[in-house]
């Protein structure tokens, strides 16, 4: 894809010294900056973007990456760095979004069933603080435990990663070169930018739909990689319909 920019070199530096960071702090650096639900007490503001440089490990890390290395530059180069690192940032906040909303509708069910049931704010809170330590709890006999353990997991997982501001990347990516044909790793078969790209996001819509994850490991925030590229995908679209011209878009 051509010479790495400066503004990408640096971002995979920050990632990099994050990530080697995180090893040494282990659970501290995760506290402090993974993005966590707004109902735990870990949530800080600064997580919106703090998250964006965590990673969860060593494949986490070299995938995203390897992904910013291969498109970021290219993206770069033709829209300019203010408009890259608006899509980057932009995207990865959208994607903190999308996941906090999705983690919204799994923990409000729970947390309103036992509102509903006589507990109070700060009893449900205590509930599963409770169950963090202990590492089991009692089903409340009038609420399904599928619902007390989806707020559970809401409360108690954190998002971590570039996951989101890389979909966005390779969305805008796909806007502006969409013909310009990829291959896939080990296999030679050029593939259009727009159908490698909008089928990786296919895939993402539809574990976030179904919960059943096509790629990777369960635990991925498919919901971030959706939000990300929506974000990617409406601002460079947005920029190529009404800011074209024959070089750049300044």
């Amino acid at each position: 894809m051509g010479r790495i920019t400066e503004t990408v070199k640096v971002l995979l530096i920050i990632n990099v010294i994050f990530f080697v960071g995180s090893l040494t702090l282990a659970d501290n650096a995760y506290e402090w900056f993974a993005l966590w639900f707004p109902k735990n007490d870990s949530f800080q503001i600064w997580q919106i973007i703090t998250h964006m440089f965590m990673h969860g490990d060593a494949g986490h890390i070299f995938f995203n990456m390897f992904a910013l290395y291969m498109f970021g530059s290219h993206l770069e180069n033709s829209i300019g760095q203010k408009k890259f690192l608006f899509i980057y940032f932009f995207s990865g906040l959208g994607a903190a979004g999308f996941q906090i909303m999705f983690t919204h509708f799994q923990f409000d069910p729970g947390y309103t069933a036992y509102l509903n049931a006589g507990f109070s704010e700060t009893e449900i809170i205590k509930f599963i603080q409770n169950t963090i330590s202990t590492g089991q709890y009692s089903v409340h006999p009038n609420i399904p435990q599928e619902v007390t353990e989806n707020m559970i997991k809401s409360y108690t997982t954190p998002m971590v990663g570039a996951s989101g501001a890389i979909f966005g990347t390779l969305a805008a990516f796909a806007v502006l070169f969409p013909n310009l044909p990829l291959y896939l790793m080990f296999i030679p078969i050029p593939i259009k930018a727009k159908y490698l790209i909008g089928g990786y996001f296919l895939l993402d819509l539809y574990s976030g739909i179904t919960g059943q994850s096509l790629l990777g490991p369960s635990n991925v925030a498919h919901w971030a990689h959706v939000g990300g590229a929506v974000i990617g995908f409406i601002t460079m679209w947005y920029w190529k319909k009404n800011s074209f011209n024959q070089n750049r878009w300044d």
